[in-house]
């Protein structure tokens, strides 16, 4: 089969190889999926670089944990039924060599979701880290409805959906974004109020106050932890709830421990691979009811072809603005 991989860490052009690899077959428990598309998220670059583990005791790696394709064949165990099946991929690459980009997958049957006849496969392929994770941020702590939520970054992969989400549970979302641009894409993801923080002459503590009329927020989804922590502790309200899923410019922050305490404020840290499997199965039966009635909004960039894989990861390693970064494989 066709597919890319690394043997080494390092920068993209340099590790990344494209050509031909063994096609896995269907374990006990697994299935082999057919993929359409692969989806490249940070965590993939990172594993890439040599900044996360990657997984390189078996000789070499073939990235990214997202995807989208057709079951082709089944193992033992496994309902032959499910053959024919079009799925969305999470998970496929955590602690395992083989991920999604390549033409086939050998993944166990769980982390293969049925993915609805209408939906396109490129939106499959965006769904698993970013969804998953924002469902976790936004439902981790019980019921949103008539709560008010701020979303940090809501234009982000994370954030724009943590915002539809919220906005859906029926709270009321305010959200941040650096820039012209990004405030419009928080907006079409129906967040009721957006700071562009480079631009608005006040703090967003500030703001929050005006927008809650001194309330202060329920809870925050946060995309730069450390940078954020202090404005978020005078954000919230007396047991409020801040839910993290990175920190990349402040990775060992100080905390404000003494504001935080004297408002009993939980901090939630959020990692997909291994948050609880009932939070994935939970996060998993929602999203399929939301694809099944249309319910959510996807960005993502024209595709990369496979071979052009190492031109996906720069993308995202320099920020790509318009979403998922996604492969479509031939």
């Amino acid at each position: 089969m066709q597919a890319v991989w690394f043997a080494q860490t390092g920068a993209a052009a340099e590790v990344l190889q494209h050509g031909e690899r063994a096609q896995p077959h269907a374990a006990r428990g697994e299935v082999l999926v057919r993929l359409a598309v692969s989806a490249v998220h940070p965590s993939d670059v990172k594993k890439r670089a040599g900044l996360q583990p990657a997984g390189l005791q078996n000789g070499f790696v073939i990235p990214h944990s997202d995807g989208a394709g057709v079951i082709e064949a089944v193992g033992d165990g496994v309902s032959a039924a499910r053959i024919g099946e079009r799925v969305w991929l999470y998970q496929a690459q955590y602690q395992r060599h083989l991920g999604t980009a390549a033409e086939y997958i050998a993944v166990p049957s769980a982390r293969a979701v049925p993915l609805p006849a209408h939906t396109d496969f490129r939106i499959g392929a965006c769904l698993g880290i970013p969804l998953m994770t924002a469902h976790r941020c936004v439902f981790a702590d019980g019921a949103v409805a008539g709560q008010t939520i701020l979303v940090s970054g809501a234009a982000g992969r994370v954030g724009f959906y943590a915002a539809q989400l919220a906005k859906l549970g029926g709270a009321r979302v305010l959200a941040t974004g650096g820039s012209r641009q990004r405030c419009q894409i928080a907006r079409q993801a129906g967040c009721d109020a957006v700071l562009n923080y480079r631009t608005h002459e006040v703090e967003v503590a500030e703001w929050v106050g005006e927008e809650t009329a001194g309330e202060g927020v329920d809870r925050i989804i946060e995309v730069e932890f450390g940078v954020n922590i202090a404005a978020n502790a005078r954000c919230l309200k007396n047991n409020g709830v801040i839910a993290s899923y990175a920190s990349a410019q402040a990775p060992q922050p100080p905390l404000p421990f003494y504001p935080l305490m004297f408002n009993n404020i939980l901090v939630r840290l959020v990692l997909v691979y291994n948050m609880p499997e009932s939070a994935k199965q939970r996060a998993i039966a929602e999203i399929s009811k939301l694809l099944q009635h249309d319910q959510l909004h996807h960005r993502y960039a024209p595709p990369y072809a496979l071979a052009q894989t190492a031109d996906a990861h720069q993308a995202v390693e320099h920020g790509c603005q318009a979403g998922c970064v996604l492969i479509e494989i031939d």
